[in-house]
């Protein structure tokens, strides 16, 4: 994932100028230095000690792109040292973790947000512009489907909950942006399939109730081999006067009603405008770019922990309904 992140900031002009790389830290120092050599990263100070390091080259921003069970330890430190911070996702793997990262960032007055990327591709920013012109009425329901036999090997493979916790946040968190509603109880059923080459919790399926009386339903698998959807899911967005799907890729459909008589009502296409503003639209880059931007002017990232933190307790709830078979409500 490291590599995704410098990959976007070297492919984005705005971003080459406002960040400079000073150090690099790793448990594996080899690690590093082949990291440092492939990016061409010259005069970086590299360490496995990352309080020496922060000291040593006192940055305005610590990227934390460790494994889960590391952020709070990483995020604590990088705060203690004066940084803002960027996390990768999950922002934390407990509930009680999440709201003691959102009480240390304030305590720091530091930002730290999480990168929540799917909300800054293009399909996702132009549903949410096509929502809010009510071009298909008051949005009722949000529909995705999941399916990837994703061989990863590493941690993936070891982890608990590992579709929910690692995955599934991405189409949560994207849900709850298009629906614009805070999410209020689900009921989740989740399984680990017979041929699953992880350890726990490679499928789910999940039923959310959001506020406004707007249901949002999730199916998902990382070990269904044979039809893979997008990494973005396959979305049926359902509104009170029409219908939007999308493929997940290149393919948008939507359809309102047209006629009033007939047991099915006649339809009309209608089409979905590309999404305006292309600076939001850029993945990786357009979250580091939000998130500069909010250090620079003043501002709030996008995907600030205080507001992401809403996201992770989709999951955990999902998790806690799965373990225990009722409907739990998210606090």
């Amino acid at each position: 994932m490291a590599k995704g992140w410098v990959r976007a900031i070297a492919a984005d002009p705005g971003l080459q100028t406002a960040i400079r790389i000073v150090g690099l830290v790793d448990v594996n120092l080899d690690a590093a230095r082949k990291f440092a050599g492939e990016f061409s990263l010259r005069d970086v100070v590299i360490g496995s000690d990352l309080e020496a390091v922060l000291a040593q080259t006192r940055p305005d921003i610590l990227f934390d792109i460790v494994v889960p069970s590391a952020r709070l330890e990483v995020v604590a430190v990088g705060l203690q040292h004066g940084c803002h911070v960027l996390s990768e996702k999950p922002m934390a793997t407990s509930l009680a973790d999440g709201r003691e990262l959102v009480r240390l960032a304030a305590e720091a007055g530091k930002l730290h947000a999480i990168v929540q990327n799917r909300r800054f591709v293009p399909g996702i920013r132009r549903i949410r512009s096509f929502i809010e012109s009510g071009a298909i009425g008051d949005i009722t329901a949000i529909h995705c489907d999941f399916f990837i036999g994703a061989h990863f090997g590493g941690f993936r493979e070891e982890m608990e909950h590992v579709l929910l916790l690692d995955m599934a946040i991405h189409t949560f968190d994207a849900a709850r942006f298009l629906a614009d509603r805070k999410p209020i109880a689900v009921y989740c059923h989740e399984e680990n399939p017979r041929g699953s080459w992880y350890a726990h919790g490679a499928a789910a399926t999940a039923i959310f109730e959001l506020e406004g009386d707007v249901t949002f339903t999730y199916r998902g698998s990382w070990c269904a081999e044979g039809a893979n959807t997008s990494w973005e899911s396959e979305w049926r967005i359902i509104g009170s006067r029409g219908t939007l799907l999308w493929d997940g890729a290149d393919h948008f459909r939507a359809s309102k009603v047209a006629g009033t008589e007939g047991f099915l009502r006649e339809l009309a296409p209608i089409e979905v405008p590309a999404a305006a503003d292309h600076r939001r639209t850029q993945g990786h880059a357009s979250v580091i770019a939000d998130f500069v931007a909010a250090i620079q002017e003043g501002g709030k990232p996008e995907t600030a922990g205080d507001d992401n933190i809403n996201s992770l307790a989709m999951a955990f709830a999902a998790i806690e309904s799965a373990r225990s078979r009722q409907r739990v409500t998210i606090e």
